[in-house]
């Protein structure tokens, strides 16, 4: 596989340190004030596998694909509402980017339609052959966030390098993202290959709908969140021939735990510094000589997952739930979703107990730049899954990605613009693994 190490990673222009910690302090107000589901939630009665098996969609390869579902359905059979135990976020179907959607990852007259989950990882998998090591993402990781009418600003940087009083623009973008991003288990611990959609139209002509297996960082370890710099190693990836992305994976751990969520008398804890995972991308679309297309680099946050890093723990995962009954020289967890569950019993409860309010359902995505630099060039380029080699025909393993026919290079930096923390996805029998 070729690597993309050595590129130079065009970085998104994030907000003042000061105008994020409002915004997170916001969002984590929010959270805090989420009820915990209620003991009626697990309840409510799960789903049969074969109605949730019945929501597939056809991708491009005519194959069958596991797509969106709401989290709560009524069952045929009984007339009652019954649960899926988990959900993948925003109804793609109320984007005005779905037709967008439709056209480019379900096969031409698909009666069966909607985000193909799984599509990219097994494209990728045909493209290595069989005799290599695949790469397979579970179903309940894949999320769907999108925002209409977002317009766009400009970046303007302090000196201290930050991005300060951005300017609004003219233009207004519809955006719409699919990111595979578990935070209920081990996986992103050590894989970097996660899968994502992602679709861009703008008033200025900007076009995209790109689906790769994007290099998230450095394969086999993440960088601990809670200060940005800590590398941790944790074992060979998989496949073990990961290349390097440009971005990274930020994912708290037991440090971080430690640090904000454990507490003395008198304090809160800080969640969201404790707990807060952000996934920051940076995707190409190139041809064969590197000449690049494309760029687009969206970030992915959870507030609230279901698991942290500590090596001690079998597998390193620990189960957030958990924390909430922790203590370590009379400092615990204060505050918010852990006040709520410690009265409901007297032991931790398990991580995929529905009442828990840890279950990666509150989240955020950044969107930040969008590059095509395709003046005079093809509507249609066919890429390998990690979105090189671009060629004007399909081959083994190929994915379709589609481009305005344009190069926007003249556009200033622009502002990541963040949307989804005011919408929380939990509730209702939503619980871990999710």
């Amino acid at each position: 596989m070729r690597s993309t190490e050595g590129n130079k990673v065009q970085p998104a222009r994030r907000p003042a340190d000061n105008s994020l910690d409002v915004r997170r302090l916001a969002a984590l107000i929010l959270f805090l004030a989420l009820p915990v589901p209620a003991a009626d939630a697990a309840d409510l009665p799960a789903c049969p596998a074969a109605l949730h098996d019945s929501y597939v969609a056809q991708g491009p390869d005519g194959a069958r694909y596991a797509t969106w579902h709401p989290p709560v359905v009524g069952n045929p059979a009984t007339g009652a509402d019954c649960a899926f135990g988990h959900e993948h976020g925003r109804d793609p179907r109320r984007s005005k980017l779905w037709r967008t959607l439709v056209s480019h990852e379900n096969r031409h007259g698909a009666r069966r339609r909607g985000p193909a989950f799984g599509y990219a990882a097994a494209a990728f998998n045909r493209w290595r052959g069989p005799s290599a090591e695949a790469r397979v993402e579970d179903h309940f990781g894949y999320k769907v966030e999108w925002q209409n009418n977002v317009r766009l600003k400009r970046s303007n940087l302090a000196s201290d390098g930050t991005s300060d009083h951005p300017t609004g623009l003219r233009t207004r973008c519809d955006f719409l993202a699919v990111i595979h991003q578990g935070t209920h288990g081990a996986d992103a611990f050590r894989n970097n290959l996660h899968e994502l959609h992602y679709y861009a139209s703008c008033t200025d002509g900007t076009r995209l709908a790109a689906t790769v297996m994007s290099a998230i960082g450095e394969p086999g370890g993440f960088v601990r969140s809670c200060d940005k710099q800590t590398r941790i190693r944790v074992a060979a990836p998989t496949p073990a021939d990961s290349p390097r992305g440009g971005g990274v994976r930020f994912i708290p751990d037991a440090t971080c735990v430690d640090r904000h969520v454990l507490v003395g008398t008198g304090r809160f804890s800080d969640y969201s510094r404790g707990l807060y995972e952000d996934w920051v991308t940076a995707n190409y679309l190139r041809t064969a000589d590197g000449r690049q297309l494309a760029y687009f680099d969206p970030h992915f946050a959870v507030f609230n997952p279901a698991r942290y890093h500590d090596a001690s723990a079998p597998n390193a995962l620990a189960r957030t739930a958990g924390i909430c009954w922790l203590e370590s020289d009379d400092r615990r967890a204060r505050g918010g979703a852990c006040d709520a569950m410690t009265p409901l019993t007297g032991t931790p409860l398990a991580f995929d107990d529905p009442r828990s309010g840890f279950d990666g359902s509150h989240r955020e995505t950044y969107f930040n730049q969008t590059s095509v630099a395709n003046r005079g060039g093809r509507a249609t380029w066919w890429t390998d899954p990690l979105g090189g080699n671009a060629a004007a025909k399909p081959f083994p393993g190929a994915i379709a990605q589609h481009l305005c026919r344009l190069d926007n290079s003249a556009r200033p930096a622009l502002e990541s613009q963040a949307f989804g923390a005011t919408r929380p996805y939990g509730g209702r029998g939503v619980h871990a693994p999710n």
